[in-house]
């Protein structure tokens, strides 16, 4: 049985595209067309359903899929048992993350990665929407949330933060508030969906229903705005450190901190194997974001 011919089977599965599964692999449809014959031949069975329009698993197809996946993973582990008795991870690694936090995190940790790991290679897919891990055959995802319960495994990386702020030019104009209530009163720039802002006070936790002068579904793009003087944002520590430390961006009701139950996450499929490639990105990250303080709130604390 041949792996690269299991490796295209178990991406058609996820894909449900022979040539989009093919293409992953720098296979033409015609070739991964062949390969997907060759599998079936050598197991003297139909594994997929072909039409014009799609392919989809036959009940043998379901059936082989999750023995196909711990043949890919035994083999990978098994590589990286052999040698002087420590893992070289080899191979490529499919990773998503979120738009602003893959830029401005991920992206310049990637060349000191690469330096510990030659032989990885990295397909990173920046993407605020929650991307399915399975179906797009992600190795790991980054994410900046509150995690759900689900069959996948996750690994803190770090906290989250998050800050009121605003321009000095912004409350030069229009003053600071002082309490949560005052912020009725103010002109605010939302991120899409976080319209609500639920604050810690004396008295309990209050919602506070913010009036929206501008909304956007990036947070840079939030943070951006309220530098040019938009209004006040809510933003986390890491999007914004860089800005409050040259004073384009002050934090205000200090006092009054944010709720929020958001972390940095690695979130990776659930599997009795965890492949050495997964456990050097994931070892790796959480080393650059470990500490008492993640590096962006060190910085603003200087």
């Amino acid at each position: 049985m041949n792996i690269e011919h299991l490796k295209l089977f178990v991406r058609v599965a996820a894909t449900n595209n022979i040539s989009l599964a093919g293409k992953e692999f720098g296979l033409s449809a015609a070739v991964s067309s062949a390969h997907i014959n060759k599998l079936e031949e050598s197991l003297s069975v139909r594994l997929v359903h072909r039409t014009t329009r799609r392919v989809s698993l036959t009940e043998e197809g379901e059936a082989f899929l999750p023995h196909a996946q711990d043949v890919l993973e035994h083999i990978e582990a098994a590589r990286a048992s052999v040698g002087d008795g420590h893992e070289f991870p080899k191979g490529n690694m499919r990773v998503t993350a979120p738009a602003s936090f893959g830029r401005m995190h991920v992206l310049p940790a990637l060349d000191a990665f690469f330096n510990k790991y030659p032989d990885l290679t990295v397909d990173l897919y920046l993407s605020d929407r929650i991307i399915d891990l399975v179906e797009g055959g992600f190795d790991v995802a980054i994410r900046d949330a509150s995690l759900n319960d689900s069959t996948l495994i996750a690994r803190k990386l770090t906290s989250d933060r998050r800050v009121l702020c605003a321009s000095p030019d912004y409350l030069a104009k229009y003053g600071e508030p002082k309490t949560p209530e005052d912020l009725k009163k103010h002109r605010c720039v939302n991120f899409m969906g976080l319209e609500t802002w639920a604050l810690e006070t004396p008295k309990g936790p209050v919602n506070i229903k913010t009036k929206s002068q501008f909304r956007t579904d990036n947070g840079e793009a939030a943070r951006d705005a309220c530098v040019n003087g938009i209004g006040i944002t809510l933003s986390s520590t890491w999007c914004c450190y860089q800005h409050i430390q040259k004073g384009e961006l002050v934090p205000i009701l200090n006092d009054y901190p944010l709720i929020s139950g958001t972390d940095i996450w690695a979130v990776y499929p659930s599997s009795r194997l965890l492949a050495p490639k997964v456990r050097a990105f994931i070892d790796y990250f959480s080393e650059c974001f470990s500490g008492d303080l993640p590096y962006w709130e060190k910085d603003i604390q200087q």
